[in-house]
């Protein structure tokens, strides 16, 4: 299935949708999503990843839909900017912002996903953003800001670290009244704090939670999509004894209407 194929099915199931009458008619539904999913130029090192990652779960939460403006933020090998490219379809567009510290400091495969969508012609509602966290800015005002496994590191020495509570606040401004914040992290130990970000990469989800409450944004909503109460916090995240598996939040914030 071609991507001109990808998104005309999709179009067709959006339209079978309509009429509905409903508040949530416009949101995408599974098919929609799975579709998506599909789509047969996502590399199979990506897809092998979906069993633990669930994808499609994290995208119907977010209720990213065709025609929104989603920025992927710290899209790194772009498994997300490539599923949401096809959920928003030829009249959406995804910005994956790819932060100037983070390639100054990191391996050049981190970010090797992204550059890669970048160079692909088919991805024509794509584009790749190269800037500071010290400077972030977002060429429109947004439907979604996606940020999935990385918030964490917002708090690191290798991002700064970043001034997180006025990229909270530039994150919450970049949006549409009504816009979602949809972030994904690593859990650490309850009441740690920030005290494992830079070891183990994770976060304590109500510290998380406060510092984003505070740019203005409210907690629409929280999934257990991602849970895994079978880890303990104690190990770092790519630890081959968790690596894949671990406890992960998945938050919903709004910026207010």
């Amino acid at each position: 299935m071609d991507i001109k194929t990808g998104w005309y099915l999709m179009s067709l199931i959006s339209l079978a949708m309509c009429g509905v009458g409903r508040a949530d008619s416009m949101l995408p539904t599974r098919a929609i999503v799975e579709a998506a999913i599909a789509d047969p130029r996502r590399p199979n090192d990506q897809v092998k990843l979906d069993a633990t990652r669930k994808p499609a779960d994290s995208v119907l939460f977010s209720e990213a839909k065709a025609g929104d403006r989603i920025a992927d933020v710290m899209s790194g090998n772009g498994y997300f900017t490539r599923i949401l490219s096809q959920v928003v379809g030829p009249t959406g567009h995804v910005y994956a912002y790819i932060p100037t510290e983070q390639i100054a400091h990191c391996s050049p495969q981190e970010i090797a996903g992204t550059q890669a969508i970048a160079r692909d012609s088919s991805y024509r509602n794509v584009t790749l953003l190269v800037g500071s966290l010290t400077d972030f800015r977002l060429p429109k005002k947004l439907d979604l800001i996606w940020m999935s496994q990385s918030y964490h590191d917002l708090h690191d020495s290798f991002l700064g670290p970043a001034n997180v509570a006025v990229l909270n606040k530039t994150i919450f401004d970049a949006l549409k009244p009504g816009g979602v914040f949809l972030v994904i992290d690593h859990v650490a130990e309850a009441g740690s704090g920030l005290r494992d970000t830079e070891t183990l990469h994770r976060i304590d989800p109500i510290r998380m939670k406060s510092e984003i409450e505070a740019a203005g944004f409210v907690l629409e909503s929280q999934s257990d999509a991602l849970r895994n109460a079978d880890d303990d916090h104690k190990l770092a995240i790519f630890s081959p004894n968790i690596r894949g598996r671990t406890d992960q939040v998945l938050f919903r914030f709004r910026r207010p209407q």
